[in-house]
């Protein structure tokens, strides 16, 4: 009988340990919000959110030379997500409900034909992604501050095989926690 209130004290203890190293790997960042800065020529002119700024993990290579007419999202729902050996990168963020809006960077560094926007785990409200090109040219998109449900979406397509430098994403969690995809098409 001992022993066996010895093991569940035991089971008990582990399950609380291992919840707290669960709750401590979780990423909050937190900070000063600032407006979302644009350069001279960004397409988008209705007031901006504040946000928090997250720094890419290694620097972007191209800045935005030549904005090129904005494009309306469309919200084009993939039926059936590509198949793996046409997905040529891979790459998102979490973001969290109580960090309220995010700008976050996300480093490509490769060329395709299209990008695709997987909204994972809950509700996203985005604002707009800046996708910038190894020349310069930057492409954004505006997402109109809508909120979209989990699934797969169009993000852009470039059928002329185009270099992707990064792609800048500035959006919000309308649940707890969401992740934001890019991934970028052969």
């Amino acid at each position: 009988m001992k022993r066996l209130l010895v093991l569940g004290v035991v089971i008990v203890l582990a399950a609380i340990a291992s919840a707290e190293r669960a709750e401590a790997i979780r990423v909050r960042v937190r900070g000063p919000r600032h407006t979302v800065v644009v350069r001279t020529g960004f397409p988008i002119v209705r007031p901006l959110p504040h946000v928090i700024v997250r720094a890419p993990a290694v620097a972007v290579r191209v800045a935005p030379a030549v904005y090129l007419p904005v494009v309306p999202f469309g919200a084009v729902v993939v039926a059936a997500p590509p198949p793996r050996e046409t997905i040529i990168w891979e790459g998102g963020q979490s973001i969290d409900r109580d960090e309220e809006w995010a700008d976050f960077t996300m480093n490509i560094d490769q060329r395709g034909t299209a990008m695709l926007l997987d909204v994972e785990g809950g509700r996203a409200k985005v604002s707009f992604a800046e996708v910038v090109f190894e020349n310069g040219d930057t492409q954004v998109v505006d997402f109109g501050d809508k909120v979209f449900k989990p699934g797969l979406y169009t993000l852009l397509d470039f059928k002329d095989g185009r270099k992707v430098d990064h792609v800048r994403v500035v959006a919000r969690a309308m649940s707890d926690a969401t992740r934001l995809t890019a991934r970028i098409l052969k």
